[in-house]
């Protein structure tokens, strides 16, 4: 099936626009984060992930994986995360060679309380600008995108 590479004005726009979107979104809610609640938005996101594995730990490789993240820079994420006493890391039992990391009584402490700031972000730099009644068709198109990229 042979696709044409031009596109109209109206996904044109919407293109530019979601390119936008991918660079400042991230260093929007990095701000706001980080000077409400000290952590980046990359280490919420290591503790998010964190949180919501099973026992609450996750192989290096797994993080890296679910964070988009390349293995040397979640590597000193989760050293400045363990330096804090946010995240445990061992040496995993199947595998001399790779690492745990575990969210500890405090990172989740420190999640829990960034939590709503990031929710107050989101709501501030996105979803108060959309149409609610658009929202299901919205979610299930961006869903598809994140299925073709995955």
């Amino acid at each position: 099936m042979a696709y044409d590479d031009t596109l109209t004005a109206q996904e044109e726009r919407l293109w530019r626009a979601l390119m936008r979107v991918i660079v400042a979104l991230p260093r929007s809610l990095d701000e706001d984060l980080l000077r409400s609640t000290g952590l980046t938005l990359t280490e919420y996101v290591v503790l998010m992930n964190l949180s919501e594995a099973e026992n609450q730990e996750l192989r290096m490789a797994d993080l890296a994986a679910a964070t988009a993240l390349s293995p040397s820079r979640i590597t000193r994420v989760v050293d400045t995360l363990q330096s804090r006493g946010q995240v445990a890391k061992r040496r995993y039992a199947g595998d001399a060679r790779g690492n745990v990391a575990s969210l500890t009584p405090e990172g989740l402490q420190r999640l829990q309380a960034a939590y709503p700031v990031h929710l107050a972000s989101a709501r501030k730099h996105v979803i108060d600008h959309l149409d609610g009644r658009s929202l299901p068709a919205m979610v299930r198109q961006f869903e598809a995108v994140v299925e073709n990229l995955d």
